[in-house]
């Protein structure tokens, strides 16, 4: 995301408003997401990391970053590619157990007049470019998006779906050529944009797309994002190809800090409830937008999606001050590691307002809780007798409480929090 989708955002706001009653059909739940932290990942700027950066993303519980792959500074002259500055990111990546998603992206001024490829020869250039880069890279464990919200003013002039769907077509194709095992995916769009992606199926990207990827940023609340996945699934089983899955990306997603009614506690929140909900959602790769704030002005929406501040401390551990987000990175990747999505709690005394998600964890049952009412809501919780743990959406311990035999009365608000039984966290 860049400034265009800042100002896309410029009228953010979170709402916390109570949504209907009980829900008329069982909540769409999917298992399949890797277990945590495997699917998480989070959006970098740089390919040269500051002493002690890649740790302390790593130390977040972060296994995979995005990053663009940038056609204009790989080829200056044409046919001739320089990839050193990823050579030395890779190797850095590697280091700490980073996984790359890189953005095969942008145009370049030796090509149709610095515009988005529209001509056969752009189309040729930036495919023989993307398939050297990926012969170069293959068996490394690279997934390949190809381009960057390509609905949007980053397919310059304006969006164009089928200058876009040629383009993937031929490139993808190259790519299979020299690297047919190498995962590809896209288009990468803004939103929800269903008639963008629509096209791009009809035109048989799936024949060669391991996953379609999409930036599901909203006005409201992460846990509106359950109808869009299970429109955008839909449209994937209509075009598949017969006995191949085709898994969801959120390849970029995140809130702003500086947006309204936002701040840093709030986004801390966010956070954890967008995992929460793609993990619950069985998508195959959360990454959130961004790991460090890009600026210091209070009012700059663009500065302040980051999970740690911009300052850089280059002679202290760790470099950077973590906010109040990266602590609820950490927090969930700890108390949820090795846990995979095991199903979404009901009762009588839970609405559709409240999320009470179950995870297991070799063998072990692991919750997290809370609710989108404005007001919060105190509800019991269908568990067994016990006393149970607390720990905050940023790693406080919240005490314990004691379940009944009508069940654990808790209290919810919209900062989710963990439980753990007590006997079972010795």
């Amino acid at each position: 995301m860049r400034l265009l989708v800042c100002l896309c955002l410029l009228a953010l706001v979170v709402s916390s408003c109570a949504l209907s009653a009980h829900p008329t059909a069982p909540w769409p739940s999917d298992n399949s997401a890797p277990a945590i932290p495997g699917a998480l990942g989070v959006n970098i700027h740089f390919t040269d990391p500051k002493p002690g950066e890649l740790a302390m993303l790593a130390a977040a519980g972060f296994r995979w970053v995005r990053m663009d792959f940038i056609w204009q500074s790989t080829e200056t002259e044409k046919g001739t590619y320089d990839f050193s500055a990823y050579d030395n990111l890779l190797s850095a990546l590697d280091e700490h157990q980073l996984r790359p998603l890189f953005i095969l992206d942008y145009t370049n001024t030796l090509y149709d007049g610095d515009h988005a490829p529209f001509t056969k020869e752009g189309r040729q250039a930036f495919a023989n470019w993307a398939a050297a880069a990926v012969k170069r890279y293959r068996r490394r464990g690279i997934v390949w998006e190809i381009y960057n919200e390509p609905n949007t003013g980053f397919w310059t002039p304006a969006p164009n779906v089928a200058d876009y769907v040629k383009l993937a077509l031929e490139t993808s194709r190259a790519i299979h050529q020299v690297a047919p095992d190498e995962q590809i995916i896209g288009p990468g769009v803004w939103g929800f944009d269903f008639e963008f992606v629509e096209e791009c199926l009809r035109a048989g990207l799936l024949n060669y797309w391991s996953a379609v990827s999409v930036h599901p940023y909203r006005k409201t609340d992460p846990e509106s994002v359950v109808d869009d996945y299970a429109r955008l699934r839909n449209l994937i089983q209509r075009y598949a190809p017969m006995g191949k899955r085709v898994p969801i990306i959120s390849s970029e997603w995140g809130y702003s800090s500086a947006s309204f009614n936002i701040g840093q506690e709030k986004q801390a929140s966010l956070l954890a409830r967008q995992i929460l909900i793609n993990q619950s959602q069985g998508i195959a790769l959360s990454v959130w937008y961004d790991w460090r704030d890009d600026g210091r002005n209070p009012s700059e929406i663009e500065h302040h999606f980051g999970t740690v501040f911009a300052a850089q401390y280059p002679q202290r551990e760790p470099p950077y001050d973590p906010k109040p987000a990266y602590r609820a990175t950490q927090t969930l990747t700890r108390f949820l590691m090795n846990c995979g999505f095991s199903e979404r709690l009901t009762g009588p005394q839970l609405s559709s307002d409240d999320y009470v998600l179950a995870f297991r964890c070799n063998g072990v049952t692991k919750l997290a809780a809370w609710t989108t009412s404005w007001l919060g809501r105190t509800v019991i919780v269908p568990l067994s007798q016990g006393t149970y743990r607390l720990t905050s959406v940023t790693g406080e311990a919240n005490g314990e409480q004691t379940s009944a035999e009508s069940g654990l009365t808790l209290k919810l608000s919209s900062s989710p929090q963990y439980l753990e039984s007590k006997s079972a966290a010795r």
